[in-house]
């Protein structure tokens, strides 16, 4: 049995406590507060079960995913559990929002699932709404009647960043919006380090891996194997992801290792490296122009210095050019790579002050916690 009277019951498509940047802005923004959360979680997995400090209720939404299915079945079944059985998900939800004596309902707008907290343009329950908006609906299979219902009867409107309230704004409604994100704790901001260019030179990349990445991770490698040719020597290591063939028989060392959810492991690694590699996706436009990747702002705590990929007008890229807190390549071109490389082998230190100057002002975690907080 759970208890129902916590005082915020959390609403996400994912468990808590699954490796996914929503999973860990949660995570971090519940925590010194896990007494007071009930999550409530869905997983399209038979034998996912919750494993974490906060009480989760996981809703199995079907159709299930089986390991044997491929392709188009694969896709069928995705459509048909977000378009046609979403309709009894989201029953389920609701009715365990009428069960409980939550204070605050917290929803992520991920997905269709506006219907589990409002019926007929009101609440399903009288008590204060906090929606967060972690990504443009059209980039996580939402609509723009569901997110226009939520930004319109929300009691508290959390965005990602900056460029997604402002767009939400134009789309829905001018309704006051906060900025709240991942963050980077007091004791995870490191000491600023110096690249020694010739020795072996650590690249590091940590989290999933999605098909659109693989270009772009190929036009690194590419240029890695040219400057190896040119005398460097680099290590690419890769945390949590699949492996990728391409990178096999590289010029270049790789390391591909286990996904852990240990932040003592990770930031011990992130210190460890030289260059952090943040890649983003072109193939998304609506993800990159308003989402901030909760890997960017980890990477700013990191000892090494970020090294972008991606489209040059996304979110993060705005950010991280305009404080000098990083090097971009903004192409699919190995030679663009191989300058952004250079660039960055020459510039890492002040690239990396200023990564650090940019948490202090923005994203320091208890700052942020405290502000999520604070109404409660």
């Amino acid at each position: 049995m759970h208890n129902n009277n916590k005082k915020l019951l959390s609403i996400q498509p994912f468990s808590l406590y699954d490796n996914g940047g929503g999973s860990r802005i949660l995570r971090r923004l519940y925590t010194n507060n896990e007494n007071e959360v009930l999550s409530v979680g869905l997983t399209s997995h038979k034998n996912n079960k919750p494993s974490g400090y906060i009480e989760e209720i996981l809703i199995k939404a079907k159709p299930l995913h089986r390991k044997w299915m491929r392709s188009f079945v694969r896709t069928t079944v995705n459509w048909l559990r977000s378009n046609y059985f979403i309709i009894f998900t989201n029953k389920r939800i609701s009715n365990i929002i009428l069960q409980n004596n939550q204070q605050v309902i917290h929803l992520i707008d991920h997905g269709n699932h506006a219907p589990a907290v409002i019926k007929d343009n009101k609440k399903v329950k009288p008590v204060p709404l906090w929606v967060s908006f972690h990504d443009h609906f059209s980039a996580v299979g939402g609509s723009l009647e569901n997110t226009g219902q939520l930004w319109k009867l929300a009691d508290r409107r959390i965005v990602i960043s900056e460029e997604m309230g402002t767009k939400y704004q134009q789309l829905f409604g001018d309704k006051q919006f906060e900025i709240i994100t991942d963050g980077v704790d007091d004791g995870e901001i490191s000491e600023p380090r110096q690249i020694k260019t010739n020795g072996v030179i650590s690249i590091y990349f940590a989290g999933l891996l999605h098909i659109d990445y693989l270009p772009l991770f190929r036009t690194l490698a590419d240029a890695l194997d040219e400057l190896t040719q040119k005398g460097k020597s680099f290590k690419f290591v890769l945390r949590g992801t699949q492996k990728v063939d391409f990178l096999l028989n590289r010029k270049f060392e790789v390391e591909f290792l286990p996904l852990t959810l240990d932040n003592a492991v990770l930031k011990t690694e992130l210190d460890a490296a030289d260059i952090l590699y943040l890649p983003i996706k072109f193939a998304l436009p609506e993800f990159s122009l308003y989402s901030l990747s909760t890997k960017m702002i980890g990477y700013l705590g990191g000892s090494g210095a970020i090294l972008y990929h991606g489209p040059g007008d996304s979110a993060a890229y705005k950010l991280l050019s305009s404080n000098k807190a990083a090097v971009g390549c903004t192409s699919f071109n190995a030679p663009d790579m191989i300058a952004a490389l250079n660039q960055l082998l020459e510039t890492n230190l002040e690239c990396s002050i200023n990564a650090k100057k940019l948490v202090k002002e923005r994203f320091r975690m208890i700052e942020l916690r405290n502000k999520f907080w604070q109404i409660a």
